[in-house]
């Protein structure tokens, strides 16, 4: 099964767990990357990340070149920003087409999930959705055990 992984990490978290899936998959693997990043720490960082959220901004992106027609299966991941996946998804379903695609989605998040499986669920219609998790600051808490978790769903998914 020819699989993509496509994630942003703003602190680490979601980069562990993408590390973690790429160890137990062979699977390329897509980082999206703003040309100008949020800081990553203080108030700032809530500052224009929520300011990002809220106004459905669209993050510029890094160039990036990838046929998703010719993968199986597309695992997503992001954290959660103020309840939804981070602004750098909005700029990239507005530039990519995934359609008829097997998706398996991770969140990593410091409260709580939020409705971020939901709001990516509504922008991949037309997809099979096979699977979600969440991990709790993974780079932070317990993060042998989440890289572990993240082996054993993905080895449940791809076989």
């Amino acid at each position: 099964m020819k699989t993509l992984l496509v994630y942003y990490s703003l602190e680490g978290n979601d980069k562990v767990i993408a590390d973690a899936i790429s160890e137990e998959t062979d699977c390329e693997i897509l980082k999206l990357t703003p040309t100008k990043e949020v800081p990553k720490s203080g108030f700032l960082k809530f500052v224009w990340g929520g300011k990002q959220v809220v106004f459905n901004e669209k993050p510029e992106l890094q160039p990036y070149k990838k046929d998703f027609s010719s993968y199986d299966l597309i695992i997503i991941g992001s954290p959660v920003w103020a309840g939804t996946y981070a602004p750098v998804f909005n700029t990239f379903f507005s530039d990519t087409v995934i359609k008829n695609k097997k998706i398996a989605l991770f969140a990593c998040y410091a409260g709580s999930e939020g409705k971020i499986f939901d709001t990516f669920r509504s922008k991949l219609e037309g997809n099979e959705i096979i699977g979600q998790i969440g991990f709790k600051n993974p780079a932070k808490n317990e993060t042998a055990k989440s890289k572990e978790d993240a082996k054993k769903w993905i080895r449940g998914i791809v076989e």
